[in-house]
């Protein structure tokens, strides 16, 4: 019958082993805990190697546990079993010193080696059981604890030194402090020092009065006359303060208005990047929309292992001036084309004067907007600007550079003013156009893409 298994998972502090010596039971040590772990970690690794017939009964079930659960749900089981069968523990621990080599030949020569792990020396030890073995299992506790009481003491060290920077720190502050207050109490002495020298001179000034009393209807006059120009200068301060507050309220109400052009902005772009993802997660579920199928899993897997050949793939990337690569992206949800007006006019309606090309553009980008519902930009230099262009077909913007700037640079500001996640679609030839309008999240491609979508149109 098997020894019980022990609640907490310890080798019991009092279990017994036969002895060959006599009828006395040896006494089992109470192992420290690291040392305990380890050695149902050994015992558990070698427990599978073992005959079927030479494991024992409660442990059979337990060695056919995976690697990774043997210790931990079987650990209880295999160290009563070790406390309790000493042929077990013998068969256990010959398998277990031939696989650690030369350190499991030391200890049973009864040798510690100095650079080895107390632990696995202890653990090793208790399963070999050479003489002296008890002492090597005391000295890993020792070492164990000590090992513990110096964490401990780092940990104190550490929490001593965190004290000491706060406090420096603290003292480091009210030093500042102290500094700051000394000097506001020097700026205060100072004006004190005015203020008691003007009162000294007030007090002069009006003993001075009360002396010339009787002669001071000149001074009345002159004093009224001072007054006069005192209050006049008030009010004349008076208007200038409400002047400048009748300017601050007209500054505050502008700041106003353009904070709420700009929330008007923000909301705009935020509504537009939640209609995105709407429709992008609409038109996703959409394309992923499977058809009811009879084959199972384990199908594919038999297909996949057995000797028939695969499929080649027929699957080719889009070239940036492909037309079906344009189609592609336009067919994303809100997508939104920016084209570079001159850059694509220029290459596909070359012979064509200025006017013509722009109108054959426009028109064709009307025919796109009006297929795919996307809103469409189309950006010409201000240079050429005329006035009395004919009305933009309906979902077509077209703009013109300002004085001093560029249609690159509209076209950049274009795609950075749009919400993070829209597709947008920028076609123009222009090297450094692409690379600046990539780096912001758009696609570019190139002006052959629109001029064969627009001539395939």
């Amino acid at each position: 019958m098997s020894e019980p298994e022990p609640r907490d998972g310890r080798l019991p502090e009092e279990a017994v082993t036969p002895s060959s010596a006599g009828p006395e039971p040896e006494v089992e040590p109470l192992l420290p805990e690291p040392v305990r772990q380890r050695v149902v970690a050994l015992a558990a690794s070698a427990l599978p190697g073992l005959p079927f017939d030479e494991q024992p009964v409660p442990l059979r079930r337990v060695a056919k546990f995976a690697p990774n659960r043997r210790a931990r749900l079987g650990g209880p089981a295999i160290a009563a079993q070790l406390a309790g069968d000493s042929l077990f523990r013998q068969r256990i621990s010959a398998r277990v010193i031939a696989e650690v080599g030369d350190l499991g030949a030391a200890v049973v020569d009864g040798i510690c080696p100095a650079a080895a792990d107390p632990v696995e020396v202890a653990a090793l030890a208790y399963l070999a059981r050479p003489v002296g073995w008890r002492e090597l299992v005391e000295a890993a506790g020792e070492a164990v604890r000590a090992e513990a009481d110096s964490a401990a003491i780092a940990g104190l060290v550490r929490d001593a030194e965190q004290r000491v920077a706060r406090a420096e720190h603290d003292r480091a502050v009210a030093r500042s402090e102290a500094d700051k207050l000394r000097d506001e109490l020097a700026r205060v002495s100072a004006e004190l020092g005015q203020l008691r020298e003007e009162l000294r001179v007030q007090g002069r000034q009006l003993r001075e009065v009360q002396a010339r009393e009787r002669k001071a209807t000149e001074m009345l006059a002159t004093e009224k006359g001072r007054a006069t120009r005192a209050a006049a200068d008030h009010d004349a301060e008076l208007r200038r303060v409400r002047a400048r507050l009748a300017e601050a309220e007209t500054a505050a109400g502008s700041a106003r208005q353009s904070a709420k052009e700009a929330r008007s902005v923000d909301d705009a772009r935020l509504w537009l990047l939640l209609e995105t993802i709407g429709q992008a997660a609409v038109g996703l579920r959409r394309e992923l929309a499977l058809e009811p199928t009879d084959r199972r899993p384990a199908d594919y897997v038999a297909e996949a292992h057995g000797d028939q050949p695969g499929a080649a793939s027929t699957a080719r990337a889009l070239d940036n001036d492909d037309p079906a690569r344009l189609d592609q992206l336009l067919a994303l949800p809100r997508a939104h084309l920016v084209v570079d007006g001159y850059n694509v006019t220029k290459r596909g309606y070359g012979d064509m004067s200025l006017e013509q090309q722009r109108k054959r553009l426009i028109t064709g980008l009307g025919g796109i907007a009006a297929q795919t519902g996307d809103e469409v930009t189309v950006v010409f230099d201000g240079a050429e600007r005329v006035h009395g262009l004919p009305p933009a077909p309906r979902g077509v913007r077209v703009l013109f550079s300002r004085k001093g700037e560029t249609a690159d640079e509209l076209i950049r500001r274009l795609v950075r003013a749009e919400p993070s996640g829209r597709p947008v679609v920028v076609v123009s030839s222009d090297r450094e156009v692409a690379d600046g309008v990539r780096r912001h999240g758009a696609y570019p491609l190139g002006a052959d893409a629109l001029v064969r979508r627009l001539s395939r149109s």
